[in-house]
């Protein structure tokens, strides 16, 4: 017999029991009689069913039920009730004959046209469908990589491209790959093998932790890129929501957050929540940031900067609302963080945006963009090891063992954390200060010129290295594709249009960003002249897309794009002799 089930504890239960009911009586006079009525909602129930055949109480019950049901699905799914029913509607709408009949046709020609493109840029290049029945001499591979690696269009050796090549310093390139080249074969799952591949991952973390303001408590993990350090960042908040019941987390994101937490929700399953930025300032608006808190919330976000605009969210306003509601707060970090964590000591002021302030939870950070390394490394980071844990993978019962990896790969590429860490080391410090200074002279000077042409205006205050602009005077995407035919290769943007230049070490280079400046005014003015007639090219397709109210079928035209990437022209004669 257990304690709790013994004559004594009965006894005094009891005695307490009736105490507490004679106190409750006397304090409220309630009559013995009212105790045993039967509440008011119970009455009106069985009046209601008063009368009632017993299938017609079955067939109600089992109705207010299966609504109940309904509505409790529509408040919790992924998809507001409005997103669902405009898809809904197209689907149906692309199911009629002549409608389907149009599009399939138009979807075939734009295929057509992606395919024709490859075949442009890869004519009179040998074209491999087989592997070679002897294989090539070293020199002979390296000979084709560098005409490979020179196919495109755009001179990004020399700046002319925005973002993607983020310096073009030699001696820092050669302290990479060299590394790279000793450690190709390594991996770091294995970490009895390569324990000094783990070492300088947990260095890359502890400097990255450092460089944010993090206490000894912070920690992290080394990823292949911002995508997976956003990836990672959610699937650990999903789980922690996990654990504290919640069974259908969302995310509370800025409409202009990278699209990476979109990826992450569809892989993750995930329901995203997106708020409006101000039109005025481009950063997110943080009273509706507020309001969008629900239950459901397991994470919110804030862009330091967002990869549109260049702009930089009120991160010390929404670290005060995620203490307020009790919620994580991820700032990402991936474009702009390793340029924003030397910008005061070069001699720029910007916002506190790290783990200084109590709400921020998590942050990610590209090391491959103005950390400099090869591409292929990211950093996420954590204010505690709670948080990593749940980002970790681990299975118990598999016949091959426990197995347990901290990101989404499992075999890395040790390579790659090598060459990461050799750049840190070998550009230092004081170094990565002077290259920010210089990033974000460029930078302001860009912008100031910009704001000077006549047919344009800048998007908000850029934040770092990114400046967006925009036109109410000609179609702004007339301008990009001047520009590229002048050979810039710029970024555009939607809702609203726009495009931008990501300012790298690459456009330090004297003269570059004149260069620049000048032909924007130059084809600013063309624009003016004759703001008419139509855009031509790739750039039509973006001012076309924003137009078509059928995402789903701005989504197809999108795959078929990236068909594309994987399309080879059919071999000829002559490739084929070559394969051989």
């Amino acid at each position: 017999m257990t304690w709790f089930t013994t004559p004594m504890l009965q006894t005094t239960l009891q005695r307490v029991l009736a105490e507490d009911y004679r106190a409750l009586r006397t304090q409220r006079r309630i009559p013995l009689t009212a105790m045993s009525e039967r509440p008011q909602p119970l009455k009106a129930i069985n009046k209601f069913f008063e009368g009632k055949e017993p299938w017609q109480i079955v067939t109600m019950t089992a109705s207010s039920v299966l609504a109940i049901v309904w509505a409790h699905s529509l408040y919790n799914a992924k998809e507001g009730v409005t997103t669902r029913l405009r898809k809904e509607f197209f689907r149906w709408l692309r199911q009629v004959p002549i409608v389907r009949r149009k599009i399939e046709e138009k979807m075939a020609q734009i295929n057509s046209d992606f395919k024709n493109d490859v075949n442009k840029r890869l004519a009179g290049v040998t074209v491999r469908r087989q592997l070679p029945e002897s294989g090539l001499s070293a020199e002979q591979v390296m000979a084709e990589v560098n005409d490979l690696v020179s196919l495109g269009a755009y001179d990004w050796k020399n700046g002319c491209v925005s973002g993607a090549v983020y310096h073009v310093s030699q001696e820092i390139s050669k302290v990479a790959c060299d590394a790279y080249a000793m450690t190709a074969y390594t991996n770091p799952l294995h970490s009895d093998v390569f324990p000094g591949i783990n070492k300088m991952e947990a260095e890359i973390v502890r400097m990255a932790v450092n460089l944010f303001h993090g206490d000894e408590d912070c920690c992290g993990t080394v990823t292949t890129g911002g995508t997976e350090s956003i990836i990672m960042a959610c699937k650990a908040f999903r789980d922690l929501a996990y654990a504290k019941g919640i069974s259908n987390p969302q995310i509370v994101v800025p409409s202009t957050v990278h699209s990476a937490f979109d990826k992450a929700a569809q892989y993750l399953g995930l329901s995203v929540k997106t708020v409006p930025v101000n039109p005025e300032t481009m950063t997110v608006d943080v009273d509706k940031m507020r309001k969008a808190i629900g239950r459901r919330t397991c994470l919110i976000v804030g862009s330091a900067p967002n990869f549109p605009y260049g702009t930089m969210d009120d991160i010390i306003a929404l670290s005060d609302v995620a203490v307020e509601y009790d919620v994580p707060l991820h700032v990402d970090a991936c474009l702009g963080g390793f340029v924003a964590a030397f910008m005061p000591d070069a001699g720029h002021q910007i916002p506190v945006f790290d783990f200084r302030l109590p709400g921020v939870a998590s942050m990610s950070a590209d090391t491959h963009k103005y950390g400099f390394a090869p591409k292929g490394t990211s950093v996420v980071l954590y204010r505690k090891h709670e948080y990593r844990h749940h980002q970790y993978t681990v299975t118990t019962e598999w016949p091959g063992g426990v197995y347990g990896s901290p990101t989404v790969n499992g075999s890395r590429a040790g390579g790659l954390i090598a060459a990461c860490w050799a750049t840190l080391v070998f550009v230092g410090r004081a170094r990565y200060v002077s290259m920010t200074a210089e990033i974000i002279r460029t930078a302001r000077y860009i912008e100031e010129q910009l704001r000077k042409i006549d047919g344009i205006f800048v998007f908000g205050k850029p934040a770092t290295s990114v400046i967006a602009w925009g036109s109410n005077s000609f179609d702004i995407f007339k301008m990009a594709d001047l520009l590229h035919k002048k050979g810039w290769s710029l970024n555009a943007l939607q809702f609203p249009s726009g495009i931008h230049m990501c300012v790298t070490h690459a456009h330090t280079t004297p003269g570059l960003a004149e260069r620049f400046v000048g032909d924007v005014r130059a084809v600013a003015a063309t624009c003016l002249k004759d703001n008419t007639s139509p855009v031509h090219g790739k750039m039509a397709i973006y001012g076309v897309a924003q137009e078509i109210s059928d995402r789903s079928l701005v989504s197809d035209i999108t795959k078929y794009f990236i068909d594309s990437m994987y399309y080879l022209p059919e071999t000829t004669e002559e490739n084929e002799s070559s394969n051989k």
